[in-house]
């Protein structure tokens, strides 16, 4: 059996089975079935003393999830289970419940009344009636259950999809409403009762808002149905894969809004606490089934006189045009990579010099089997390229001085100039020898990066010289412009620029704090404006060895400026972490990437841009944004405000247009086109929230404020901001409910955990942890898409011993992998002796009980292995078995690896009681009781009784204050400019 490609994409058809939807369009879906791994013939797992005969038919130990309709496959199905059925998971007490609260119901509120509307229908692609099925005078309490979400029995397929072009989907029938008996009984509210209340009179922490049942309910339906950006209006979770089909507004993967129906003045905005942003990830990756972006040059005569429907630029929402020489700052040539490679001592004796040469190895030439074969790479070349035609590398090395390499195809091999003066350095050889075509000098490039090692391995030189080197870099490229691939594995304490230890415990916790996450060397922010200016972008590749300080607040302050990335390796150590670290690199390089960018954001009058939250240089607020470069995983987030009323009649537009040059040398403008309705009141736009974009938005903002603030008042605020757009919306728009009654908007049910999973993330966090580690996830928050957020806020959990027999393999009948459902990331959901792979969209961990079945770990990880202690401590990849469990798994670890953002997908054992990465296991478990915050349960009852005294007129806020009031909002953390 051999490593399996792609095997995932979603189909690219609309099945008309949705009943509120008649004329539901249909658009053909190209077949695509990428191999993957088959069952096993005549697979039978061995008995053993964990094992039970399995019921017949898919099996789930956590409910009916959305996989409960594929079949099995044809093949020999996997007998018995891994592990014995247990009672449902949940049903024990719930630690930490907050038995003071009171009587609580948690209700989805999807029938509040709205005004009738009056207006001319004159937008583009969306009718404001109201959709079938909605209903303001009807209310039901009923348990929380996402089955029930639509009167079509899921929660997308209620989505109107219809030549009006309506963008409203069907409102839920049903909400959740557990409670607690409380142990005090209090007159002023009702007595608890009904489905989500047990007979101990606890919460059911089974029946509040679910975010893995969400995302599996949408995964499902988007297997088998496109989104077609104009027909609907409501995006998808950012966490799913899902086929989007361009109709004239821009595909959510390039352009997200918080609100897709815009109040049409601030007072209306205000009522609802919501910002109003869009999050831009302009050059996202197209997924297997989606139209190409359509690329136009129009040249010297100008577009063509053509019907409408062949003009690309009039029926698309993102589209590129190729400029003339006016937009050349430079001529545009293929871009330049230059690697700087650390061979300091640290990173000769820990394998870091050795791990980095061979990623650079095997992201330029792969092998056989993963060498990149698309034409438009190709350049009808034979030799199968990872750049495109046109690009050249170039080396550098350095420690205490810099090392030149000239790899010319000339040469039999490459030559070494040494540069000892890093207080003044200059590039020693030409353009000419210093960059090369890859392809033409593979024999001398590999020749060098072979014998790297052993070269510097005698040598021995602690301490780098980092700034110079960068200095000398930006020199090389300074003509052409490019992207440097940065390793460093020792704090660079030599020549200018040094760098020392700033990290004190002494300075954690306190109003000082602050300054450990931002760099206030002069030096280097000097260079990265430098970089910016001559169209240069920098990605670290940064490996701490043993944890230690590495200053990632000023080293990475190079790649947050000019657009780049930074990638940490905290604890790194070579076997465990080779494999992630050289994928990466090969993900850095093969990645859609841009330099030499401008971009600007366009609004309907009555709004204007605010600011702006990302990986970019602004010399002064309204000037464009310029990025040294951008590549497909960076996303930039706008905060638009009112200057004036927007006009309910028509629609708010929103433009983006970024000038770049392509990798193979072209001067591009990519438009992306994103449109919403506009209403006089704030009562539609509550129903079109997106979730994700609400809450991408909100994690930029915060994370801007902390070179500002200290965290305490960001965690009040976080806190605070929840708090305010709840009651917003209780109190405004939920209509008559009883007081005891917590109501969540119908698309924002699951933001209270996101927004306690961004309080318990590594930047916003109590307690102790290394400026390092808070500084990097701080640069990250301000750079990721909504894919990349939601998975570090909510990890996707997989439990591996209950795997149904098709789980893992393609369905007969569609050809799409079928998944498992997700648990909730609660150790309730743990069981004894079971396996889990998690994934936070940066690492992914291995789970594994101390009582976990022999032979479940003699199937995944080959014969012998019978116990966590035969186990590799330092496995890093699953090998390949002839065993159906081990198919399955790498199947579901190659799909994850495709739906995540920049970090490569590698495992990591966590076996309980044996390794470290167990505490990492148990951060992730986010709903739990960790990191000094509250569980799950324990947040949604403290909001709770926050709105309550809101409603009350008794809420107080306090600057500084305890952890329930500390400042108005997010939105009272603004910068000066505001």
């Amino acid at each position: 059996m051999s490593e399996y490609d792609l095997y995932h994409a979603a189909g690219y058809q609309a099945s008309n089975d949705d009943p509120q939807s008649p004329q539901t369009r249909t658009q053909p879906a190209p077949q695509f079935r990428p191999q993957v791994a088959s069952t096993p013939l005549g697979y039978q797992q061995a008995g053993s003393s964990y094992s039970q005969q399995a019921p017949a038919g898919p099996q789930s130990y956590y409910g009916n999830g959305p996989q409960g309709s594929y079949q099995t496959q044809g093949e020999a199905g996997q007998e018995q289970s891994y592990f014995p059925p247990q009672g449902q998971p949940g049903d024990g007490q719930m630690g930490g419940l907050a038995s003071q609260m009171g009587n609580m119901g948690i209700g989805g509120d999807t029938n509040a009344a709205s005004r009738p509307n009056r207006k001319k229908n004159r937008h583009a692609h969306h009718n404001l009636d109201q959709p079938s099925g909605f209903s303001p005078g009807s209310v039901q309490s009923a348990q929380y259950d996402p089955s029930q979400q639509t009167n079509s029995g899921h929660p997308y397929a209620g989505q109107q999809i219809t030549p009006a072009m309506s963008q409203f989907p069907a409102q839920s029938g049903s909400q959740f409403s557990p409670a607690i008996q409380p142990s005090t009984p209090n007159p002023a509210m009702p007595t608890p009762s009904g489905p989500g209340v047990s007979a101990q009179g606890r919460v059911d922490p089974e029946q509040i808002p679910s975010i893995p049942r969400s995302r599996d309910a949408a995964a499902a339906y988007y297997l088998d149905h496109i989104y077609p950006t104009m027909e609907q209006h409501l995006p998808p979770p950012g966490a799913i894969s899902y086929v989007a089909h361009d109709q004239g507004n821009s595909s959510p993967k390039y352009a997200r809004l918080t609100l897709n129906n815009i109040p049409a003045t601030s007072e209306a905005l205000s009522a609802t606490a919501l910002p109003l942003g869009l999050i831009l990830q302009p050059l996202a990756p197209v997924q297997e089934g989606e139209q190409a972006i359509p690329t136009l040059d129009f040249g010297e005569s100008g577009p063509p006189r053509v019907d409408r429907g062949q003009r690309p630029e009039l029926t698309t929402g993102t589209v590129e045009y190729l400029v003339p020489k006016e937009y050349w700052a430079k001529d545009p040539v293929g871009l330049h990579w230059l690697f700087l490679i650390d061979v300091s001592q640290e990173a000769v004796t820990k394998g870091f010099l050795e791990a980095f040469c061979e990623g650079i190895l095997g992201a330029l030439y792969g092998n056989g089997n993963d060498s990149l074969n698309r034409e438009d790479i190709n350049g009808g070349s034979p030799e199968p390229r990872s750049i495109p035609s046109g690009s050249k590398v170039g080396f550098v090395s350095f420690d205490k001085a810099m090392h030149f390499y000239n790899c010319s195809d000339k040469l039999e091999k490459s030559q070494m100039l040494v540069m000892p003066d890093i207080e003044d350095p200059f590039v020693p050889l030409g353009s000419d020898g210093l960059f090369v075509d890859p392809y033409e000098s593979k024999s001398v490039i590999t020749s060098l990066l072979t014998q790297l090692p052993t070269l510097f391995s005698e040598i021995k030189n602690p301490e780098p010289a980092l700034l110079p080197t960068l200095d000398a870099a930006l020199s090389a490229l300074m003509a052409t412009g490019g992207k440097i691939i940065c390793s460093l594995a020792a704090l660079p304490t030599w020549g200018p620029g040094r760098l020392f230890l700033r990290d004190e415990n002494k300075l954690h916790g306190i109003e000082t704090e602050k300054k450990l996450f931002q760099t206030e060397h002069p030096g280097w922010k000097k260079t990265a404006g430098k970089m910016v200016e001559n169209g240069v972008g920098i990605d670290f590749f940064i490996a701490a060895a043993g944890g230690g300080y590495m200053d990632i607040a000023t080293i990475g302050h190079a790649a947050a400026v000019t657009g780049g990335e930074t990638y940490f390796y905290p604890n790194y150590t070579t076997p465990r972490d080779m494999l992630k670290l050289s994928q990466e690199i090969k993900h850095t390089i093969t990645r859609e990437t841009g330099y030499q960018a401008l971009m600007k954001v366009r609004c309907s009058n009555g709004l204007q841009v605010s600011s702006y939250h990302g990986n970019f240089l602004q010399h002064n607020f309204g000037a464009d944004l310029e990025f040294g470069v951008i590549d497909a995983d960076k996303a930039i987030g706008v905060m638009f405000s009112y200057d004036g009323k927007l006009e309910s009649k028509l629609d708010a537009h929103f433009q983006c247009a970024l000038l770049y040059t392509t990798a193979g040398g072209q001067r591009r403008v990519r438009c992306t086109n994103t449109v919403a309705s506009v209403s006089e009141g704030a009562m539609e736009g509550l129903r079109f929230i997106d979730q994700d974009a609400v809450v991408n938005m909100i994690a930029r903002e915060a994370a801007a404020q902390m070179t500002e603030r200290p965290l305490k008042e960001i965690r009040n605020a976080l806190t605070e901001k929840t708090v305010d757009i709840l009651a917003g919306y209780r109190k405004g728009f939920s209509g008559s409910r009883p007081p005891g009654q917590l109501v969540l908007p119908e698309n924002l049910k699951e933001f209270g955990m996101y927004m306690l999973g961004l309080l318990k993330s590594r930047a916003f966090k109590a307690g102790h942890e290394p400026s390092d580690r808070r500084t990097h996830t701080m640069r990250l928050l301000k750079s990721m898409g909504t894919l990349e957020l939601s998975l570090l806020l909510y990890p996707r959990i997989i439990p591996l011993h209950s795997l149904s027999p098709e789980a893992g393999f393609p369905s007969p009948t569609s050809g799409q992998l079928i998944l498992p459902p997700t648990i909730r990331a609660s150790f309730s959901h743990i069981e004894e002796g079971g396996a889990y792979l998690v994934d936070d969209g940066q690492i992914c961990l291995l789970w594994l009980h101390t009582h976990v079945s022999p032979n479940l770990l003699e199937d995944l990880f080959g014969e012998g292995k019978t116990s966590l202690q035969a186990l590799d401590p330092m496995l890093s990849s699953l090998p390949v078995l002839e065993t159906r469990l081990n198919a399955q798994v790498r199947n579901l670890l190659t799909y994850w690896g495709s739906v995540r953002g920049s970090k490569a997908m590698s495992v990591q054992l966590a076996r309980q009681g044996l390794d470290g990465a167990e505490y990492e296991f148990a951060r992730m478990l986010v709903e739990d009781r960790n990191n000094e915050a509250q569980s799950y349960v324990d947040w949604l009852v403290h909001v709770h009784r926050c709105i309550q005294l809101e409603l009350a007129g008794q809420r107080k806020r306090e600057d500084g204050g305890g952890e329930g009031g500390a400042m108005a909002g997010i939105t009272s953390l603004r910068p000066p400019y505001w």
